[in-house]
């Protein structure tokens, strides 16, 4: 890998752009801050990180500094950075068809669909694609009501589902709040042991309460007016909260008992993250409809979908499906899915995702755990783990925000690219990882926190 090296500095020209087309990150902010609106911000409290290239498992900005990528950007380049098949797949379907309608039969489509289905469980037979995994989600949400005549959808507190309208509503997290103009949905408490709703001390405590709390939940919203229970496999914004043994398997037990479709969501927790083609695996469980984006091609083009079982796709052989998108199934998206999956086949990276958790990332996490007086819990698996960082492990209050902060700004000083929620540290590298890269970036991680630690009475 080879970083750009620094360019002299060049005065933005009106609109922001350099005169000659030359990029610093001094003008790249000046550019962005001035021009683009962000997401999920506050537009005068913008950012000051800056990518120019990236390669495998590492980022740099213009002036040639690296980090060590630990977030996986938003928890999706599964594959790493620039995969060279990836990228030579998007460049070849671009000479050769770089967009087509979603009415048209493409070879592309096909193959992607024939690779996804590949690795799911017996029953799926269709996939319907979208352009990421909101509206993956929506579309589940709209096949669900069509498929069942019924019209509530009942989500976790603890999640999150993407950014429109039954999407968003769907979410527990506060950005639902000043987004709900959706109709027909219900929260209920998933589990989350280490700070329980249900005053369980086991996990099978946790499961057994939490199940009870969902079945109250749908008998009191009347269960035939419900038509899909919608549940991130492992939810990971809020927490990566792996479900205790049996509690996925006792949600199927409640859908199938009242009629209602199970709508898993592995957006961020599919294709390998996990350790498993989709995290659903380890739970003895198979849902009717599994909502997918991020992982299935590294986002390297937008693209999510539903994976469709065939009762439900069977409900629309005659009848119309209400729902479409300009880009279904874009054919450099199409490309880039065919690529990655080949990729992690062929290079194993589904295994290296589990064996990099089981064997580097648990263990450190753990010892860490034990020695570390901030860190209430660690929880995770594959690469998928988070660390729970509190002010008192006895009251488990978490750590103020100013720590987080401190925490954040510790880790890029010393090349580590982090993804920080909350009170928490979300350890989530590429499923590409080597053991070597995963042991140079908990160094770090294990360093910035235990500086913090010895720091945290004073702030």
């Amino acid at each position: 890998m080879t970083s750009p090296t620094s360019v002299e500095h060049v005065s933005p020209a009106p609109g922001g752009a350099p005169a000659d087309g030359s990029w610093t990150d001094a003008t790249v902010l000046a550019a962005d801050h001035g021009l683009v609106f962000h997401s999920w911000s506050a537009q005068g409290r913008l950012p000051d990180f800056v990518v120019a290239g990236a390669s495998g498992c590492r980022v740099w900005n213009h002036a040639g500094r690296t980090w060590l990528d630990f977030s996986s950007q938003l928890v999706n380049t599964n594959l790493g950075h620039q995969h060279p098949a990836v990228v030579a797949a998007i460049q070849e379907q671009a000479g050769l068809l770089a967009t087509i309608a979603p009415a048209t039969a493409n070879a592309t489509r096909a193959a992607a669909a024939s690779k996804i289905l590949a690795h799911a469980p017996a029953g799926f037979t269709k996939v319907f694609f979208t352009n990421g995994g909101a509206d993956a989600n929506e579309n589940a949400i709209r096949m669900a009501r069509v498929h069942t005549g019924r019209d509530k959808v009942v989500s976790a507190y603890r999640s999150y589902h993407g950014n429109t309208a039954a999407a968003v509503v769907a979410t527990g997290d506060w950005r639902r709040v000043p987004n709900e103009y959706a109709r027909g949905h219900v929260h209920a408490f998933g589990p989350y042991l280490y700070r329980s709703e249900f005053w369980a001390t086991t996990q099978g405590e946790e499961s057994a309460r939490a199940l009870e709390h969902l079945e109250r939940v749908v008998q009191s919203e009347g269960a035939a007016s419900i038509a899909a229970i919608l549940l991130e496999t492992v939810p990971g914004t809020a927490g990566v909260l792996v479900p205790p043994p049996g509690y996925l398997r006792g949600v199927r037990q409640i859908a199938d008992r009242y009629g209602i479709v199970l709508i898993l969501d592995e957006v961020m927790a599919g294709f390998g993250r996990t350790g498993s083609w989709f995290a659903f695996e380890d739970h003895d469980v198979v849902p009717d409809l599994v909502t997918f984006a991020k992982g299935v091609n590294s986002g390297y083009v937008p693209a999510g979908g539903v994976l469709i079982c065939d009762a439900i796709a069977r409900t629309f052989d005659d009848q119309v499906f209400p729902g479409g998108l300009t880009y279904s199934g874009h054919p450099l998206a199409m490309a880039a899915i065919v690529a990655t999956i080949t990729a992690m086949e062929d290079e194993r990276v589904v295994e290296n995702a589990a064996r990099i958790g089981a064997e580097v990332i648990g263990p450190a996490l753990r010892e860490l755990a034990a020695a570390n007086p901030l860190v209430g819990e660690v929880r995770g698996t594959g690469v998928f783990w988070a660390i729970e960082l509190v002010a008192d492990r006895g009251t488990r209050e978490p750590v103020p925000p100013a720590v987080m902060a401190r925490v954040r700004a510790l880790c890029l000083e010393r090349g580590l690219l982090p993804f920080t929620a909350d009170n928490r540290v979300h350890v989530v590298p590429p499923c590409v990882i080597t053991a070597q890269e995963a042991h140079e970036g908990l160094a770090i991680l294990r360093s910035v926190l235990d500086d913090v630690a010895a720091q945290a009475p004073a702030m």
